[in-house]
C-alpha cells in the first residue's frame, strides 16, 4: 500500500503522535508528514504512506488557516500555551485599525519565528533552547501572504479577530499574532488555528482519526493516489520501451523541451514516478512503478 491519507490533525497532538498513530493503524513503518503543524492547530495534515513518502519534497507548499487572533495579550510562545508576558484592556482598538494593520502583511514580507518553533540555530531547534531559557534570535525569514480575509471581529477587554488567510510554505501565523499586536500597540497572541488546506489538500476532503477507524475496520479504506498532490507538475508519457528503460534508471532522450521536474506515466496512464529533465535527458529521480515489464 502506498499513497497519501489526507488527516485532520486533532487538538493536542503533535506531527508526530499522528504519523505514530497511522504506522500503528495501518501496520505500516514507512510513514511521513508534509508542513508540521503545532499540537495546539488542528486541520490538514498530509500523511505519506509507504513509498509515497519519497514525493513528499515534490508537494506544493501554498497553505491556508483560519485563525483566532486575541489583541490586548503577549504569550512566551505566541499562542494560549504559554505564559502571558503582559496583557491590557484593548477595548478601544476599532476594526478600521485592525484592517489597516493587516495590509501591511499582505505580499512578500518579512517575518521573524515564534521563539518556540522548529527552525534550527546551529544545529539546535529554537523550542529546545527557548525551554532551557537560552535567548537566540531567531533568523529573519522572507515569506508571502497572498490573502487575508477578515471573518469576524468581537469587541471587549481583549478583542478577537477570526480571519481566513492563504500564504506560501514557512509562513508562522503566531508570528503574524504577535507582529498584529505590535503595530496596533496592543500586544497579540493566536487564540485558536486550523489549517484549512496545505499542500494540495483540503480540509474538506479530510478523514479525522475516527473516520478512518472505522474505514479500517469496514475493509473500505483506500489511500489517495500519490499523483493526486502532484497536479502542479508537468506530465509526461513514455512509451513501452522508453517506460521500461527508464523506470530501470536509465536516461531517456527526449528532442522535446519539458519542464525540469515532471510526473512520468507510462502508456496506460500508470504513474511511474518523477524525472529531472537536463540537456535533453530525461533523468529518473524517483521511480515508484515499473513500467510496461
Amino acid at each position: 500500500m502506498f499513497g497519501f491519507l489526507n488527516l485532520d490533525k486533532p487538538f493536542d497532538w503533535t506531527s508526530h503522535d499522528c504519523v505514530a498513530k497511522t504506522r500503528k493503524l495501518l501496520r505500516i513503518k514507512k510513514i511521513g508528514h508534509a508542513g508540521t503543524l503545532d499540537p495546539a492547530a488542528t486541520g490538514v495534515l498530509p500523511i505519506a504512506i509507504g513509498k509515497a513518502t519519497r514525493l513528499l519534497q515534490f508537494l506544493p507548499t501554498d497553505k491556508a488557516y483560519k485563525a483566532t487572533i486575541r489583541l490586548g495579550m503577549q504569550t512566551t510562545t505566541d499562542d494560549l500555551q504559554g505564559e502571558v508576558i503582559s496583557q491590557k484592556s484593548a477595548s478601544d482598538l476599532d476594526l478600521t485599525a485592525v484592517k489597516t494593520a493587516l495590509l501591511q502583511f499582505k505580499g512578500k514580507i518579512e517575518q521573524i519565528p515564534p521563539n518556540y518553533s522548529a527552525i534550527q540555530v546551529d544545529g539546535k531547534r529554537l523550542y529546545d533552547l527557548a525551554r532551557k531559557g537560552e535567548k537566540i534570535a531567531a533568523p529573519v525569514r522572507n515569506v508571502e501572504v497572498f490573502n487575508i480575509d477578515i471573518l469576524d471581529w468581537r469587541t471587549g477587554t481583549f478583542p478577537e479577530l477570526d480571519i481566513n488567510i492563504a500564504c506560501g510554505g514557512g509562513t508562522y501565523i503566531r508570528a503574524i499574532a504577535r507582529d498584529l499586536g505590535m503595530i496596533l500597540e496592543t500586544g497579540g497572541t493566536l487564540a485558536a488555528l486550523q489549517r484549512t488546506a496545505s499542500s494540495g489538500f483540503n480540509l474538506i476532503d479530510s478523514v479525522n482519526f475516527n473516520e478512518l477507524e472505522a474505514k479500517l475496520e469496514a475493509g473500505t479504506f483506500q489511500p489517495m493516489a500519490a499523483d493526486a498532490p502532484l497536479q502542479h507538475l508537468s506530465q509526461i508519457t513514455l512509451g513501452e520501451i522508453e517506460a521500461r528503460k527508464w523506470s530501470q534508471g536509465q536516461k531517456i532522450c527526449l528532442d522535446k523541451q519539458v519542464s525540469e521536474v515532471a510526473r512520468v506515466y507510462n502508456e496506460e496512464g500508470l504513474f511511474l514516478g518523477i524525472s529531472e529533465f537536463k540537456e535533453e535527458l530525461l533523468i529518473p529521480r524517483i521511480v515508484l512503478e515499473i513500467g510496461n515489464n
